[in-house]
């Protein structure tokens, strides 16, 4: 074999094998960065006023899900709460989380204001300027994934 094919065919190996353990160690990629950033984001409502209630809830999701596939973000679990908004989301590292919340917050709440006219006789503003971000690792993710899915749950245990 001569050195250039040779060289070609051990290039290739070395791309198919990386390949091969992104989908195992389930990596994602972009064109210059391969990258497993998940992170836990949990906002509320101005005031932590329940008005996710009553349709408003069942259409944030509809908008986040709409941002989050604009942007090239996966949704790994969402639950919209009365009073706050808990999502489980892989981002690019070069895209950021932060420009990630901010677009879906501003989204949703421009959104929301103009189809739930009441949202703007009971809040100033939809959102707080402030959220929760926790990179996960730490903790194994099935466990924040279940911790996510049981709010519900446990939200009418507590009342």
């Amino acid at each position: 074999m001569g050195m250039k094919r040779r060289f070609y065919f051990e290039k290739r190996l070395v791309l198919y094998k990386s390949l091969l353990y992104n989908q195992i160690m389930n990596y994602k990629t972009n064109n210059n960065v391969v990258y497993s950033c998940k992170y836990h984001i949990v906002w509320c409502p101005k005031y932590r006023r329940r008005v996710l209630v009553n349709g408003v809830d069942t259409r944030l999701k509809e908008i986040i899900c709409e941002v989050c596939q604009e942007i090239q973000v996966e949704i790994i679990e969402m639950e919209i709460m009365p009073d706050h908004v808990q999502l489980l989301l892989e981002v690019d590292p070069q895209f950021g989380v932060h420009k990630a919340v901010k677009r879906i917050k501003g989204r949703a709440s421009r959104i929301l204001r103009q189809e739930f006219s009441w949202l703007k006789t009971k809040l100033p503003t939809l959102w707080t300027n402030s959220y929760f971000v926790s990179t996960v690792g730490g903790a194994p993710l099935e466990i924040i994934k279940k911790y996510i899915e049981n709010q519900k749950t446990s939200q009418r245990i507590r009342k």
